[in-house]
């Protein structure tokens, strides 16, 4: 008989196998790697710091929560806020379902799956410690990989609204960690500031805002 130990393990290895087929390919320190695969373990050592004590489903989640993602492209939607939203959503139920096939194949009950779904799918966000430490997480992870190739693209207004909305779904603790991240002195000195505006974190749910992050 599988302990859990190992059939967390094992589930781990099942996503990272499922992420690893990404095409696209980005930078993590000197190596390249596939970008969802890089961005799954990103994600799951900073749950790791957040929460020492999360759950199996919270590990999980982190590591699935954009499994396969490349399957359903932005292009395949409409551009703008409606077809943002559409696109977003579908990704939501294309990541749960998919982790929902390699936990069943791991031999998890439903009632594991379906938390680890509800995780996933951000469900209780702002009152669910876990589904914040999600969010949490994947925030921290956009701030420190992305970020510098947003600022070159955007205006600064636009700019100053994304870094707002992200902070806007980070709880104070998460935002405490971001002000320590490796940014340029652009980016930290907004931060900073957007902080001092806004020092108390909501850790709800933010107006979603088309980007190409993390969350």
């Amino acid at each position: 008989m599988v302990g859990e130990a190992e059939r967390l393990q094992e589930a781990l290895r099942a996503i990272d196998a499922a992420n690893a087929d990404d095409p696209e390919r980005i930078r993590i320190g000197a190596e390249e790697q596939p970008k969802e695969l890089a961005h799954a373990r990103l994600v799951s050592e900073w749950v790791e710091r957040l929460l020492p004590e999360a759950s199996d489903a919270l590990r999980l989640a982190a590591r699935a929560h954009h499994v396969r993602r490349w399957e359903i492209p932005r292009s395949s939607y409409p551009e703008g806020r409606k077809g943002y939203l559409r696109w977003r959503a579908k990704l939501q139920q294309h990541h749960a379902a998919v982790v929902n096939d390699i936990l069943e194949q791991g031999g998890y009950p439903q009632t594991f799956r379906e938390r680890v779904q509800a995780i996933v799918r951000k469900r209780g966000l702002g009152r669910d410690p876990e589904v914040q430490a999600f969010e949490d997480a994947l925030c921290l992870v956009f701030l420190d990989t992305q970020l510098e190739e947003i600022v070159a693209k955007l205006e600064p207004e636009k700019l100053e609204d994304v870094m707002r909305k992200t902070l806007s779904k980070m709880s104070a603790a998460a935002i405490g960690h971001a002000q320590r991240l490796s940014l340029s002195p652009q980016s930290r000195a907004l931060l900073a500031e957007l902080v001092r505006a806004a020092p108390r974190a909501s850790g709800g749910p933010g107006p979603q805002v088309e980007r190409r992050g993390s969350t």
